[in-house]
């Protein structure tokens, strides 16, 4: 699995949490994209292990009323991997493949994983690291 580093800044983000659990996490991403839209968006979701929590988020913009909580998704330095391939397989492979980007090297657990939706056919998967 190829991997790199890369640094990010912390971002202002509308979000809404569920349970990490797939049926709780279907219905969030069917009716956060319903609310918001996908036109001009970057969608993330943080996992929050510890909590139990897995929130879907995409960054504030200017002019946003959407009623929904604002947090952050957090800045620093992440392990990153590139998925690609075609729904709903490629969303299959999220979890191995964070599983397995955990493994290559020591991680902040305090911090959440986070998958970034680059493209209908391209995740990206971040570990956080110290």
């Amino acid at each position: 699995m190829r991997n790199d580093v890369i640094s990010r800044p912390d971002v202002p983000v509308l979000e809404h949490t569920v349970a990490d659990e797939l049926a709780a996490m279907t219905e969030a991403w069917d009716w956060f994209e319903n609310l918001v839209g996908l036109k001009g968006r970057r969608m993330f979701a943080r996992v929050d292990e510890t909590a139990g929590t897995y929130t879907v988020c995409t960054p504030v913009k200017p002019g946003d009323s959407f009623g929904l909580a604002v947090g952050v998704l957090a800045g620093g330095r992440y392990r990153r991997v590139v998925l690609e391939g075609d729904p709903p397989a490629l969303y299959g492979r999220i979890g191995p493949a964070m599983e397995s980007l955990k493994t290559l090297g020591p991680w902040d657990s305090e911090r959440p994983l986070v998958e970034f939706y680059r493209r209908h056919t391209v995740v990206e998967l971040w570990v956080p690291v110290s």
